[in-house]
């Protein structure tokens, strides 16, 4: 489907121009025509320490604008890879592929093809970046996103394509080879050509429906359904048990409950345009291309948007849990970012982070001294205090000189174990007595750390490669009451990742509310960027 968008005859054309264009210099000696082609490479690389750096290297040889079988190669490359820009939903014109071609057919000069030289090879690093590790920059787009994006370096682009025997072979090398990146752009490109078509036609205006209801409203709902791929065409207009399967289905590929009534969440979700899907989509494309790297043969992912915690094991997922994520308030939101699990505490000791011990305690302190009698509150030195000695109304957030710490123990905060990955963030994976949580449907409660529903059968799976019989450890472990570390002997990567878009591990694709508003964010970044939805003509 995507090699449908390229318009190879364009490229062919203005590239064999380009290519019969060097006898019109003939008249000039040949080195005099060198000479002011290179003077005009380095003259247009001077802003770009990389480019000019490249070019020196290379004695200032062309890699694109020469007369010679391999720069005519990869000019075609370039100009298709540009005319595919906007399937993988990038600013097109940050490369001006357009009008590149123009000054293709426009060169008259060595000069001339010295300027375009450096130019074409700014798009190329451009796109190579963009499609590689993402179009804009995730830091400056929300606070809690603090990814570090794998950068390539950019000379390391130039060199290989110089090297490069295919350069078509090369450029696709570039966009992410993740199974998810590529169901994740069939979508794209189906939910382009259904918005040329009309979309999934007019929304189901009843504020909830349910089993046994009947009339237009139910009507409206069966047609939406058919269009979205979830009923087979009928001509009932009666909410029976087929509806009823199908709104389950619905809901279950929107992280609803799966009560098989449409109720007012529901329906929400079924009218959502398929405009606003097309831009969820576009947004988890850019979100691949800032986590393309290697995320481990076995690794751990948690999407917060989905409030689920897996382990996946060569590319399939090998255990699921529910998760709670922190609050949607500002100091409280799960940030998103990749570490390595290195150990597990059972029967952990939580110690209560400043900003909790001071904005949440201290005032409680400072009306009882004896309250949080759960808490342990020890001096600098780790000596216990006297609370009664303490005169708490003394004390700030800036002030207050303590340290609290609730010990192992049924209601501890941490439950019975922790998982570690030791970051800057103080962010871990955690069992929580709150279990009462995990029935909710969004499940935003947090401090900021992920609780998990089933953390000891989470603990036995991460064991499973060390231990004979996981369990048993385990719980050996555990009835000693005692804080124990248990390493990890093969540490796990850990990535935290946010996708309102996802696919299944068959290619069906799912979709999540935006809990923190992060991929509209995302969404305007890349709009101001350039990036636009569009609709493919059938």
């Amino acid at each position: 489907m995507i090699a449908t968008l390229f318009k190879r005859s364009r490229v062919f054309a203005l590239t064999a121009a380009l290519a019969l264009a060097a006898p019109a210099f003939a008249p000039t000696p040949a080195f005099a025509q060198v000479t002011a082609f290179k003077q005009a490479v380095a003259e247009a690389a001077a802003r770009d320490a990389d480019v000019a750096a490249f070019y020196r290297g290379s004695g200032f040889d062309p890699i694109w604008t020469g007369g010679d079988a391999d720069d005519l190669a990869r000019r075609k490359a370039l100009m298709r890879a540009l005319e595919a820009a906007e399937t993988h939903g990038l600013p097109t014109a940050r490369y001006d592929r357009d009008g590149l071609m123009q000054k293709m057919r426009a060169a008259r000069s060595t000069r001339d093809l010295g300027f375009l030289e450096v130019e074409l090879t700014q798009a190329f690093l451009q796109y190579a970046r963009d499609i590689q590790t993402g179009a804009v920059i995730p830091s400056r787009i929300d606070p809690g996103i603090v990814r570090e994006i794998p950068y390539r370096d950019r000379s390391s682009y130039l060199a290989s394509l110089a090297r490069a025997d295919d350069p078509d072979a090369f450029m696709a090398t570039l966009v992410p080879a993740t199974t998810e990146y590529r169901a994740l752009l069939k979508h794209k490109l189906m939910l382009e050509q259904l918005i040329a078509n009309g979309g999934w036609g007019p929304k189901v205006r009843a504020k909830a429906l349910e089993p046994g209801d009947q009339g237009p409203e139910v009507v409206a709902l069966r047609d939406r359904l058919i269009a979205m791929g979830y009923m087979q065409r009928n001509v009932k207009s009666v909410y029976d048990k087929d509806m009823q399967k199908a709104v389950q289905l619905f809901q279950a590929r929107h992280g609803l409950e799966e009560d098989g009534v449409a109720g007012e969440g529901t329906l929400a979700e079924i009218n959502v345009d398929p405009q606003a899907r097309l831009r969820a989509v576009t947004v988890a494309l850019e979100r691949e291309r800032w986590l393309n790297r290697d995320r481990g043969e076995r690794h751990i992912l948690v999407n917060l948007a989905d409030f689920h915690a897996r382990i996946i094991d060569d590319g399939h997922e090998t255990f699921r849990t529910r998760s709670v994520i922190g609050k949607n308030v500002s100091d409280r939101r799960s940030p998103e970012f990749s570490d390595v699990m290195e150990h597990m505490v059972v029967n952990p000791s939580w110690f209560v982070p400043r900003s909790i011990a001071t904005k949440e305690y201290l005032p409680k302190l400072k009306a009882n001294p004896n309250a949080v009698r759960h808490l342990v509150i020890t001096d600098a030195r780790g000596q216990r205090i006297d609370r009664g000695a303490v005169d708490f109304s003394r004390y700030s957030t800036r002030n207050f000189p303590f340290d609290m710490r609730q010990p192992p123990g049924n209601s501890n905060a941490l439950g019975l174990v922790k998982f570690m990955f030791p970051n800057k963030y103080n962010i871990y994976l955690h069992d929580t007595p709150q279990k009462h949580l995990f029935a909710r449907e969004s499940r935003a409660y947090s401090h900021g750390c992920i609780r998990l529903a089933d953390p000891f059968d989470f603990a036995y799976a991460l064991l499973a490669r060390q231990e004979d019989d996981p369990k048993a450890y385990f719980q050996s472990v555990l009835r000693t009451g005692a804080e124990t570390k248990v390493n990890l002997e093969q540490p796990v990567p850990v990535h935290l990742i946010y996708r309102t878009a996802q696919t299944d591990e068959k290619g069906q694709i799912e979709y999540r509310r935006d809990v923190y508003e992060r991929d509209a964010k995302i969404w305007q970044a890349l709009s101001d960027a350039g990036v636009v939805l569009r609709g493919v003509q059938g």
